[in-house]
């Protein structure tokens, strides 16, 4: 899994990195976070198949996802685009989806979004028991893309739902985490799996922007910063018989153009 792919810059990033990474891991199914793919936020129907034409199976966003229009349409009809599913009912798009690797394994993949410092939605925790109800009826494998703001929030979710999933990966605040690991009862678990964007910025935006909007506190238009670009995530082995996850390695692989 891709941490949250920022602008122009990240997407040429994965286009390139992403093929290695697949031949060299072994790579069965690849889900990356795109709600930040259109200019550091948002995503469109034509960046949405510009991702799926570059390895990515499932897209997974957040609270982002909405803010291009023509993007509605496509999350009804892409069974590979997701946004969480604890929005309320009647919302576009669907927040939970099965797909099938080139082996012909189901992996079923979930996307939820916290709710503190966020959108009051529906529970993430409730919406988890009903959505995993529903997915282990067809595959034991279920990976969870908690898209949340404060990590104790994200912390509780994959304690919650050790040994019910495979894996409870943290997006969002694109700072990446050193708490990787195997819950007891087999569920692979990060609190934040990244970006691809710059380590020379602030959250994939230029600094002197970010800093600016801090000190001033006035509205500033933000620009994806094109430099020092890093593809950041996971890389879950997961025993397909089981649901339980095997190992969860970090990944941060730098772009150079």
């Amino acid at each position: 899994m891709i941490g949250d792919i920022v602008g122009k810059p990240g997407r040429k990033a994965v286009a390139d990195l992403l093929p290695k990474l697949k031949r060299e891991h072994r790579i069965d199914l690849v889900i990356a976070n795109g709600e930040n793919a259109a200019g550091g936020m948002g995503i469109t129907p034509k960046i949405v198949e510009e991702l799926h034409s570059m390895g990515i199976d499932v897209i997974t966003t957040g609270n982002h996802v909405w803010k291009y229009k023509e993007i509605y349409g496509t999350l009804d009809k892409d069974p590979g685009l997701l946004r969480p599913a604890n929005y309320p009912p009647k919302v576009p798009g669907k927040g939970s989806g099965i797909l099938s690797t080139e082996k012909g394994e189901r992996v079923g993949v979930l996307n939820l979004s916290g709710r503190v410092f966020l959108a009051e939605l529906d529970c993430p925790f409730r919406k988890a028991d009903e959505e995993i109800g529903k997915l282990s009826q067809e595959t034991k494998v279920i990976i969870v893309d908690m898209h949340a703001e404060i990590t104790s929030e994200k912390t509780a979710l994959g304690w919650y739902l050790d040994g019910r999933v495979s894996a409870v990966v943290g997006t969002h605040t694109h700072i990446p985490t050193a708490d990787e690991r195997v819950l007891p009862k087999g569920t692979a678990y990060i609190t934040d799996i990244g970006m691809v964007g710059s380590l020379d910025s602030v959250i994939g935006i230029k600094k002197e922007l970010a800093l600016k909007k801090f000190l001033s506190q006035i509205p500033i238009r933000f620009e994806v910063e094109k430099e020092n670009i890093y593809l950041q995530g996971v890389i879950i082995n997961i025993d397909s018989k089981t649901g339980r996850a095997e190992k969860i390695e970090r990944i941060q692989e730098r772009w150079a153009p």
